[in-house]
Formats: structure tokens, C-alpha cells, sequence
């Protein structure tokens, strides 16, 4: 029942007189506004469009009120962005149907029809545009393309799980994808398509559950419910009011509700947290620790093990879980897949790099002679040739992967100071005519990494 009109040089009144491009109304309010420029002139183009409707927010600012999507397009640019977005936020839709095959050479065309076929307008329009609280202002925020299709295979691919065997999948998309944002926007559209669903997201770290945090936080109003912080498991008797226990939170409820723990809180017990089925469990870093979903023994002490994956499960025994991962998954890992089910949806570098998401990363590969520590050295070589004589080669290939990893090695003064010079010589020596970035130094630990600063 809704109408849908195209508007082309529409005149408005207000501070001067303006006519924008492209207007699209649904009934009758002006949601897009599109600014053109010529390709055959050389003096304009999508920038340029950019600066015209910055201008036409400070003559016509009325017409914003009800705006949800600026478009900038020159025919071979086309980007969109919101009313709050710096040019460089103003992004390219380059599929119409979710595949990023062909991405590179998207055209003019796939924009429009890949952003505004009717249903999918309207399905951006009510769960993928988002106000984010930045401290004293707001900033309207617009799921890029690959988020949008992304969310709208992990909705289904979740609906199949909780009838199924639970395991909704991997969703993963590289770092500077706007992955944090890509679960706010499905936190949203779980509530409705799930009929008001408890969602429980788990981390591994403090320091990771807090910026998680922050960011759902900032988008409550969108979420339509306050977040809340895990504090402990279970709530002691000595409790202050300010304190949040899981197993307590949880109880308190039959829907809805969003709440973020660390993934050490499941390992304090071993009573069930919830057996409730309406529970959505999103893990982020999916791939670093949530590993072994069956338990084993050990071989040596005759106790059994049990994985991380199999504790949260049974705390949480009927819920369906999703893994979240910025990282490149090795294609023969099968734990990751084993522990959440198979992919939704892949974005990795090469695509982030190719819309401008990230940056590139280069790699040079050198070799270069490291000072290592004479008697160490005699030492492992020793010990190899004494474990040759009695260990299969399963253990002798184990040993040789933890010995190269130790400290009396890598941390090595010698070692690090070659490593140091040789970086210092390479960056500052090529950095006038090959490097125009930055450096980035990945150490082997704090030590290192400590050494190396200094």
C-alpha cells in the first residue's frame, strides 16, 4: 500500500531555492536524496556532489528531517552515505543479490538496483540505518552492502538452527568490516524474526567485552533495550546492588534482554546457567578459544578433559550459538565449523581492501642471521638426539614446535637486538622512496615487545 514516487529536479523552498537531482518519496516524505554529476565534465564529479548537498543541508534543512540516504554519483562513482557521514563514509552497494563475485567492476546500475528494489529499501530503511550516541552528538550509521546481505543470511541461517541442532554458523568478515555494527544490526532483526529472543554474547577477553559493549550501548535506542554487564556467574550472599550475575539475570527472564560475559564466567560451575531454548549465544572471536565440543582423556594422568565449547554448552544446553570472527579460519579447520556449523558468509581481506574498508597489508619477505645462543643451540640438538632413540617421530615433531618457541631462544638479547637494527636499517633506509605507510612490529611476547620499544 505504500507509494513510491521518483522526483527529478524538485524545487524547495526555505532558506533559498533549491532543486536536488533525484528525490525518492514514499508516501509522499522525501527518504533519498540523490545528487548527479556529468562523467563528461572534468571539473565535477561525486566530490563535488558531495559539497552540493552539504550546501543543501544549510539551505534546506527541512528537507532533511525525514532523510534516511544521500547518494553522491558521477555514473562511474556511485557511493551513499547518511546526513552525518564524512565523504569517506560514503560507500559503494556492488552486488543485488549478496555474491561478491565481479565486485570490482560493479556498475552504475547494480548500485540502484541493489539498494533500492522496493522490499529491500524498506528492509533498510526499518533495520539497517542505526543512530550511534558518540558522547555529545549522534552519528547516523548505514550498513554497507556486505553487512546487509551478511545479517540477512545469518537471521535465516539462525531460524534453521533452533529448530535444528542449534549451530547458526560463522560469520566472518575481517577486521575493519564494521563486524561490531554487523552484530547490532543482527541483535535487531533477531527480536522480531525470533519473537523477542535472550541473547547472550560471550568474549574472551576484558578488554574486547568492553569495546563490544560500548558499542551496543551506544546503539540501545535502535536495540530498543539497555545492555548489560555480566559481573560473576551466580550473585553471592555479600553482594553489592551494582553487580549483575549471570545465572541470576538469566533466571529473571523468559525473552528479550541483552547481557555480555566473559567466557571465564562458565568455567566457575557446573550447574546449567539456562535451559531455556529462546536463548541466541553470539561468541566473537569465534576462532581463538571456543574449541572442544567433546570430552577427552588424558592419556597420561587419566583424567578427563573437557573443551571450552562443551563447558558453555552445558551451561547453556538448548541454546543456538553463532560464531563472529575477523580472522582468516584455515580452510582444513574443521573445530571452528565443527563448534558453530558452516560459513554464512565470507569477507575477507581482499574484498575489505578492494572497497576500501582497510587498508592493504604488504609482505617482503627477509632473511637475515640471528645471533642465537651458542649452548642453547648444543643443548636442543642434544636433547633431540637423545629423544630420536626413544620417542615416536608424533613427539619428537611436538617437542620441536614447543622448544622453538622458547623463551631462551627468541627472548634472546642477541637475537632481538639483530632483529631490531635490521628493522631499523630496512624502514629508515627505504622509507623515503618505497614506504609511504606505516610499520607495525608483532612480537613474540611482552618482553620482547617491551625490548624492542625501548
Amino acid at each position: 500500500n505504500n507509494s513510491f514516487i521518483v522526483a527529478n529536479q524538485w524545487t524547495f523552498i526555505e532558506n533559498s531555492n533549491k532543486r536536488p537531482d533525484i528525490l525518492l518519496f514514499i508516501n509522499g516524505l522525501p527518504l533519498v536524496l540523490v545528487e548527479l554529476k556529468s562523467p563528461s565534465r572534468e571539473e565535477t564529479n561525486a566530490s563535488e556532489a558531495y559539497l552540493q548537498i552539504r550546501n543543501y543541508m544549510q539551505e534546506i534543512p527541512s528537507m532533511f528531517i525525514y532523510n534516511c540516504i544521500c547518494v553522491i554519483s558521477d555514473q562511474l562513482t556511485s557511493k551513499a552515505g547518511t546526513i552525518t557521514s564524512g565523504e569517506d563514509r560514503f560507500m559503494k552497494w556492488k552486488t543485488k543479490d549478496g555474491s561478491y563475485e565481479d565486485t570490482q567492476y560493479a556498475q552504475f546500475d547494480t548500485f540502484f538496483e541493489g539498494m533500492f528494489e522496493r522490499e529491500r529499501f524498506l528492509d533498510i530503511i526499518k533495520n539497517f540505518i542505526c543512530f550511534s550516541n558518540e558522547g555529545l552528538k549522534k552519528v547516523k550509521i548505514l550498513a554497507g552492502y556486505h553487512q546487509y546481505f551478511a545479517v540477512r543470511k545469518a537471521i535465516e541461517s539462525t531460524q534453521h538452527a533452533t529448530v535444528t541442532d542449534g549451530k547458526g554458523g560463522v560469520f566472518w568478515h575481517t577486521q575493519g568490516s564494521g563486524k561490531s555494527l554487523s552484530m547490532v544490526f543482527y541483535a535487531h532483526l533477531l527480536q522480531e524474526a525470533l519473537d523477542s529472543p535472550t541473547i547472550v554474547v560471550i568474549t574472551d577477553r576484558n578488554d574486547l567485552d568492553n569495546q563490544l559493549y560500548g558499542q551496543f550501548a551506544k546503539c540501545k535506542d535502535f536495540l530498543r533495550q539497555e545492555p548489560v554487564h555480566a559481573t560473576c556467574r551466580k550473585l553471592g550472599e555479600n553482594a553489592s546492588s551494582n553487580e549483575i550475575g549471570l545465572k541470576d539475570w538469566l533466571n529473571g527472564r523468559q525473552a528479550n534482554g541483552i547481557i555480555f560475559t566473559t567466557m571465564q564466567k562458565f568455567e566457575e560451575s557446573d550447574e546449567p546457567l539456562s535451559e531455556r531454548r529462546n536463548i541466541i549465544v553470539m561468541a566473537d572471536e569465534a576462532h581463538r578459544s571456543q574449541y572442544g565440543l567433546s570430552e577427552t582423556v588424558d592419556a597420561k594422568t587419566g583424567k578427563i578433559k573437557v573443551g571450552t565449547a562443551r563447558i558453555i554448552r552445558n551451561s547453556l544446553p538448548n541454546a543456538t550459538y553463532i560464531g563472529f570472527t575477523g580472522t582468516p579460519i584455515s580452510m582444513k579447520d574443521r573445530s571452528t565449523r565443527e563448534v558453530f556449523g558452516d560459513y554464512i558468509d565470507i569477507y575477507d581481506m581482499t574484498q575489505a581492501v578492494e572497497d576500501g574498508a582497510t587498508r592493504p597489508v604488504y609482505y617482503e619477505s627477509r632473511v637475515i642471521k640471528l645471533k642465537l645462543d651458542e649452548e642453547t643451540l648444543k643443548l636442543i640438538d642434544s636433547e633431540y638426539d637423545i629423544m630420536a632413540n626413544n620417542a615416536d617421530p608424533e613427539v619428537i615433531q611436538k617437542s620441536k614446535k614447543e622448544l622453538g618457541q622458547m623463551e631462551a631462544v627468541l627472548g634472546n638479547d642477541k637475537t632481538i637486538a639483530s632483529l631490531v637494527d635490521d628493522i631499523l636499517d630496512h624502514y629508515e633506509n627505504n622509507r623515503e622512496h618505497l614506504l609511504t605507510g606505516k610499520a607495525m612490529i608483532v612480537a613474540y611476547s611482552r618482553t620482547c615487545l617491551l625490548y624492542t620499544s625501548d
